[in-house]
């Protein structure tokens, strides 16, 4: 259930309920909504309700029917926005993170980068740490990679995404990283999503898993929230499906669905929801409009040579065009007011 306080409710008072919650075994959660500050309570055993309404500055007790409580839009219909170092995730803002999809050395990270700046983009993606379908391929350079890439987004002013793996991972990345990537591989590691969500408040940006659900992709967003971190990036990546035209199958109208069920921000990678150059282009537009907040691609001065996803990857004269697409859809949307 969750609990809506009264827009006047002091520190005091906000103290006083959070004791009485303690001492009732009630697993507590605080989520602010516009003006008002709500409270998402979970405990096995059904409780009287008039126990909590019996708070004066408590507005309103309404129970979750629905089973993800923190990243449900039902109990915060504002939409989530995540900043990090003055750039905005989420609501009417843009996000394009692009890079390579793996680090391969330091000379062509460093050329992608000045690319991804210069074309306005502001996220540089790109994996140290790689999960391959066969053990015989490039699994990336590691450590090595993260530095590589840190010292480019410094020189470039970009925000630093990349893929934890691991829960062994997860300190080391954080040395380096601003925003953690987990992979379609990984949605349901629950394990990997318990410890992510208790180890770090750094921006979590989760990939459908390639076989999931909704409900199960927003059940593994709330694994990460209900261990301590809201600051949650939902990423639509494709799904397997009968269809072998394309790699995978982008879920459009998924998208709309989440924006309907979810206040999280909802980005678009279309290089791995395809697995063709030619269509990342009008698939990530197409999903901007039904309601995505940004794209993540994959970019590479040669992306025939590129070591991993070269068949999906773009290089830097179609990136730069598709960024030019991209802001004229934004202007469409906000012309709209379909954000």
């Amino acid at each position: 259930m969750y609990l809506k306080l009264k827009k006047d409710v002091s520190e005091e008072e906000q103290s006083r309920l959070e004791e009485f919650l303690k001492l009732h075994n009630y697993r507590f959660y605080k989520l602010k909504d516009r003006e008002h500050l709500k409270y998402i309570l979970i405990k096995k055993e059904i409780e009287d309700i008039n126990d909590l309404l019996k708070f004066r500055f408590v507005e309103k007790v309404k129970k979750i029917v629905k089973p993800f409580k923190i990243v449900n839009r039902e109990v915060k219909k504002e939409s989530t926005i995540i900043e990090i170092k003055g750039r905005k995730i989420g609501g009417d803002n843009l996000v394009v993170m692009a890079g390579p999809c793996s680090i391969e050395n330091k000379e062509m990270i460093f050329k992608i980068a000045k690319c991804v700046k210069e074309a306005g983009g502001e996220f540089l993606r790109g994996g140290a740490f790689k999960p391959r379908t066969s053990p015989y391929d490039f699994q990336g350079l590691g450590e090595e990679g993260l530095k590589y890439m840190r010292e480019a987004c410094d020189k470039y002013d970009l925000i630093m995404i990349t893929e934890v793996m691991d829960t062994q991972e997860i300190e080391l990345i954080d040395k380096y990283t601003d925003i953690f990537q987990i992979g379609t591989r990984n949605m349901q590691n629950f394990s990997l999503l318990k410890e992510i969500g208790k180890k770090t408040k750094k921006p979590i940006l989760l990939k459908r898993g390639m076989s999931a659900t909704i409900r199960e992709f927003l059940m593994a967003a709330e694994y990460i929230a209900a261990s301590g971190n809201d600051k949650i990036i939902l990423c639509e990546r494709g799904i397997r499906t009968f269809e072998t035209a394309t790699r995978n199958t982008v879920d459009i109208n998924g998208i709309a669905i989440l924006k309907e069920k979810t206040h999280l921000p909802i980005i678009i990678d279309a290089s791995h929801g395809t697995g063709k150059r030619s269509l990342v282009e009008p698939v990530t537009l197409g999903c901007l409009m039904a309601g995505a907040n940004g794209a993540m691609l994959e970019v590479h001065e040669n992306p025939c040579c590129a070591i991993s996803d070269a068949d999906q990857t773009i290089d830097f004269d179609s990136f730069k065009t598709l960024m030019k697409k991209i802001e004229k859809v934004m202007e469409l949307k906000r012309s709209l007011k379909c954000i």
